[in-house]
């Protein structure tokens, strides 16, 4: 039986027709009528080679608009009316080139080879042994030194009466940060009229290997710098978390959230448990099991923040949701001066250190077959 990550790409195809023509509930633009649809280009930076750097404005035309960069595949900005029409960035990003260069936290990049946590670097494949950088205490994290969000990516417009956005496109070459395989992977960000943004990932490779794709966004639905998180609403659909060590490495359980702070299955402030879900620094930083675990298309969080109104759904095909609530946010400039708890990201991805948990939803990739997972968020206000 052919895994639920790597079966052909036709399979999502209902799923993104699904998204793309607006069978969810269509919100007004802001301040006004529709305006076209459109993607522009301008120069966002040069790399220390030289290298030009390009900045995509996508607009959907009915009040989103959202920025990307082909230096990891990062989106920097999204941009959304709230409850009363105004137009807020609720997507915490650096005006300029040289934030994301200085490396950590992540802020708004595509996540790769292996997104999350590979416990002490080291995993095995047909009884080979491969090492991968240590970076994040003794676990390989996001990829690695340099992972996907570190590379320039090619990129094109894309243009359709549909969407619009960006493709993404990037070969890893084998042995890159240790993993094995040439790695083809494409990532296309579109915006539709319906103000869906639209999440893509496909890739194939020519030897097995491991991979976990995701997006790093951190959301503040009140706005990128409006302070902490705790007031938003997060559901969760998810009866199951993976409980973690100290390195923050999954125990192997899938464990129930009732009766715990893990318990999103209704709407709760994020800050209510928050102090009482203990780590070091303390807050929520662990994968959820989605309760659905078909491969379709499925709701799997929705936030709501009260002041804006501002509400944004999240439905992927991905067995698995990582909320993180921002703990390791210290209000420095490389953090976009952003305080602990001052953002949360909703990672739509595999399990964090699948190829050494034998129970987990397999990430291997073998050649021949087709990587493809798709997330769609859907935003709307509520008066």
């Amino acid at each position: 039986m052919m895994n639920r990550c790597f079966t052909p790409a036709a399979m999502y195809l209902a799923a993104i027709v699904f998204c793309a023509s607006g069978l969810l509930a269509e919100e007004p633009a802001a301040k006004g009528k529709k305006s076209p649809m459109s993607v522009t280009a301008s120069e966002f930076g040069h790399l220390p080679d030289g290298t030009t750097i390009v900045k995509y404005t996508v607009d959907n035309g009915n009040g989103i608009k959202m920025e990307l960069i082909n230096y990891g595949a990062i989106m920097t900005s999204l941009t959304t009316p709230d409850k009363n029409g105004e137009a807020t960035n609720i997507n915490v990003g650096f005006d300029n080139l040289e934030g994301y260069l200085a490396g950590p936290p992540y802020f708004g990049a595509t996540v790769g080879r292996y997104a999350n946590r590979i416990a002490k670097g080291k995993f095995t494949l047909d009884g080979k042994e491969y090492t991968l950088a240590t970076n994040n205490g003794p676990n390989s994290l996001h990829g690695g030194e340099k992972g996907f969000d570190k590379v320039v990516w090619n990129s094109k417009k894309i243009e359709t009466p549909e969407a619009v956005g960006v493709q993404f496109d990037y070969t890893a070459k084998d042995g890159e940060e240790g993993y094995p395989g040439n790695l083809t992977v494409t990532v296309k960000y579109t915006l539709t009229p319906s103000n869906e943004l639209v999440m893509d990932y496909t890739a194939t490779t020519d030897a097995k290997t491991v991979l976990n794709l995701t997006n790093h966004n951190y959301w503040n639905l009140a706005g990128a710098q409006s302070g902490k998180n705790y007031d938003h609403k997060l559901k969760l659909e998810a009866d199951k978390y993976l409980p973690v060590d100290e390195t923050l490495i999954p125990t192997g359980d899938l464990a129930t959230v009732k009766g715990t702070p893990m318990d999103f299955t209704s709407f709760k402030a994020i800050g209510k448990d928050i102090q009482a879900t203990g780590g070091d620094p303390v807050g929520y930083d662990h994968c959820y099991v989605l309760n659905d675990q078909s491969g379709e298309l499925a709701l799997a969080a929705t936030v709501k923040e009260p002041t804006s109104g501002r509400v944004m759904e999240v439905w992927t095909t991905q067995p698995g949701i990582q909320f993180y609530s921002g703990n390791f946010l210290d209000g420095t400039d490389a953090n976009a001066g952003l305080k602990q708890h001052e953002a949360f990201c909703l990672e739509t991805q595999h399990y964090p250190d699948t190829p050494n948990q034998e129970g987990f939803p397999t990430t291997t990739l073998e050649p021949g077959e087709t990587f493809h997972e798709v997330t769609v968020h859907k935003f709307s206000v509520e008066k």
